[in-house]
């Protein structure tokens, strides 16, 4: 049985210990900002498009899954962290159930990762988007399902490890081919056959996508490639199936 009080509690923790860490302050606003200005910025001269769409607009939507990615999957070292040194015993033997730290990581993971990019929405009048207040609560609706999906996976992997160092390899194999696959820096459509099955089963491919409904104007290359409906469907399934699996693994790993 879920015990509110205990969620409440293990997601206020994981804001505190967010907040508290200036390094990982400076570090989460900077890496989409390097990525959107500089990056962006630079091949934004070298392509050029006839559509309505120019690139750096093109890939705000990709930088914002770029962060929520991020963000998920490394909130989810708190698990490893916290079993490395004793935290996690003390909640295990707690009068809580497993199923309730679960949901507790998968919802405080879940709403870092919003807030971030959230903030990283704002920036978005700069680059000339149109982004008003109904676009930006279907961004924060969007968002939620993309991070919950994320940190649900994140969550499980993290289940069967013992230790940050495997923890950070596993991840940085998977982390980043799920980034260069999202359709975030070009659209799939352009990617090699052989490379687009690997896209195709990606989760944040779906949800940037889905972005990309929202923040992008116009016709063109440089939009959505999917039906809205398809990345709806795609995301919540993955993040219905890998919560029910972290829940199941994590119930029964000691």
């Amino acid at each position: 049985m879920l015990s509110y009080k205990a969620i409440y509690v293990i997601t206020l923790r994981e804001f505190k210990r967010f907040f508290r860490q200036k390094g990982r302050l400076i570090v989460t606003a900077a890496r989409p900002l390097i990525w959107l200005f500089i990056v962006g910025s630079g091949f934004t001269r070298l392509i050029d498009t006839d559509d309505n769409v120019q690139y750096i607009q093109f890939i705000l939507p990709g930088i914002v899954g770029m962060t929520i990615l991020f963000s998920s999957v490394f909130s989810t070292i708190s698990v490893v962290w916290d079993r490395e040194f004793g935290f996690l015993r003390e909640m295990l033997v707690a009068p809580v159930s497993r199923v309730t730290i679960v949901f507790g990581k998968l919802i405080s993971g879940t709403a870092l990762s919003v807030f971030q990019g959230a903030a990283l929405l704002l920036i978005a009048p700069l680059l000339g988007l149109d982004v008003g207040i109904a676009e930006f609560f279907m961004m924060l609706v969007l968002m939620f399902l993309v991070a919950l999906a994320i940190t649900s996976m994140g969550l499980f992997i993290a289940s069967f490890l013992t230790s940050l160092e495997g923890f950070n390899v596993i991840m940085n194999f998977i982390v980043l081919p799920m980034f260069f696959l999202s359709g975030a820096l070009y659209p799939v459509g352009s990617l090699p056959p052989y490379i687009k099955i690997f896209a195709f089963i990606n989760p944040l491919c779906y949800g940037v996508d889905s972005f990309k409904h929202v923040v992008l104007p116009g016709q063109g290359r440089l939009i959505a490639e999917f039906p809205i409906w398809l990345d709806l469907a795609f995301v919540s399934l993955f993040a219905v199936a890998f919560t029910f699996a972290s829940a199941y693994v994590f119930e029964r790993r000691k």
